[in-house]
């Protein structure tokens, strides 16, 4: 789907400065344990599948979406595993900063595809042998896969650095 429209319109008036904007991320494992990660068209990483929660509809909602828009795959979500906010500057030097919501879903059906132009590939990985990876989507895997039974956040006064790194501080 790419850009939603109103985040156009509002880049109309704000050029690259910050935009605050809600997200989500999906975890989601095959039936072999792989872990699901979508090569990004904009800068060519691996990461989490992610997207925008659009205006007026709920998280939940959002992340089934996005999984389906970006891979062509259906999948539940089985607990929201973690809330951070984290900053992200974009190739073109747009500049966000996500409110993002980490859910671990369930693997419904269909085949992991191309089905955008946000992403290059689609792919199942052994959890052992991860792509390299942004400390935004490491997070994320680690507290969907990891034992918590409620979702993790940082604690507070934990900042981010450069777009995409954590900073202890």
């Amino acid at each position: 789907m790419g850009v939603p429209d109103y985040i156009l319109r509002m880049r109309k008036h704000v050029g690259h400065d910050l935009l605050w904007l809600p997200s989500v991320s999906a975890v989601v494992r095959n039936e072999a344990g792989e872990l699901l990660l979508g090569q990004r068209a904009d800068d060519g990483r691996w990461a989490v599948v992610s997207g925008f929660v659009e205006p007026g509809e709920q998280p939940a909602t959002a992340v089934v979406r996005e999984v389906l828009e970006e891979t062509g795959l259906a999948v539940e979500p089985l607990r929201l595993s973690s809330a951070v906010s984290h900053p992200h500057r974009y190739p073109n030097g747009d500049l966000c900063e996500y409110l993002n919501l980490g859910f671990h879903c369930r693997l419904l059906g269909g085949q992991a595809r191309v089905n955008d132009d946000e992403s290059l590939a689609v792919g199942w990985f052994p959890p052992g042998r991860l792509p390299e990876l942004d400390e935004h989507s490491r997070l994320v895997i680690r507290h969907a896969l990891g034992p918590e039974a409620v979702a993790f956040f940082l604690p507070p006064g934990t900042v981010w650095g450069e777009p995409g790194e954590l900073a202890h501080g």
